[in-house]
C-alpha cells in the first residue's frame, strides 16, 4: 500500500498553532554544503547516528523543555528496551513503543551484521529538537557533536530528524 508523502512543513505549522506557538520560521542557508563523496564503499564506512527525537537511556537525564542544547551520547550497543522518549513537537506513542522509529539502531545494527556498513560508531548522539536560535545550533550543538563524531573516527554520520 503505497502512503502520500507528509508534507512536514504544514503539519509542522498546524502542530506549533495547536500548541500556541508563533508561527514556525524555517532557517534558510545561504548555500547548499559542499558534496563530499566518500572514498571507499559502504562496507567499508564506520557509521555514526546522530538523532534529535529527544531519545535517551535509562539512568540518563531526560530532556527539558524547548531551546534544550544538551545531548545525549548513547551506547550503539545499548538494549533499545533501555531507550525513552521526551519531546514536546510531535506525538511520541510510536517512538515510545519502539525507540528505532526515531534512533535506528537495530537497523544500522542488521547493516552491520550483514557487511552492508563497515561498523556502527561507538556512540549515537541524540538530542531534543525544537531549539529556536538556529544561532546557538550552529555555534554551539552543532560542533560539539561533531567533535564527538570526529573524536569516534566516523566516516559518516546519518542525521534523523523528527
Amino acid at each position: 500500500m503505497r502512503q502520500e508523502p507528509v508534507d512536514y512543513i504544514a503539519r509542522t505549522r498546524e502542530q506549533y498553532s495547536v500548541l500556541g506557538y508563533p508561527v514556525y520560521s524555517w532557517v534558510e542557508n545561504p548555500a547548499a554544503p559542499p558534496f563530499a563523496r566518500p572514498e571507499r564503499p559502504p562496507s567499508e564506512w564506520k557509521v555514526g547516528l546522530v538523532a534529535s527525537g529527544g531519545i535517551y537511556a535509562l539512568g540518563q537525564p531526560a530532556f527539558h523543555f524547548k531551546d534544550d542544547l544538551s545531548f545525549r551520547a548513547i551506547a550503539t550497543d545499548a538494549v533499545v528496551a533501555d531507550l525513552r522518549v521526551t519531546h514536546f513537537a510531535y506525538d511520541l506513542t510510536d517512538a515510545r513503543e519502539d525507540p528505532n522509529v526515531v534512533l535506528p539502531l537495530d537497523t544500522l545494527r542488521r547493516l552491520a551484521s550483514a557487511g552492508e556498513i563497515g561498523a556502527l560508531g561507538p556512540n549515537a548522539y541524540t538530542f531534543m529538537g525544537g531549539i529556536y536560535s538556529a544561532r546557538k545550533v550552529r555555534e554551539v550543538l552543532a560542533p560539539s557533536i561533531a567533535d564527538h563524531l570526529e573524536n569516534d573516527e566516523v566516516d559518516v554520520a546519518l542525521m534523523v530528524p523528527v
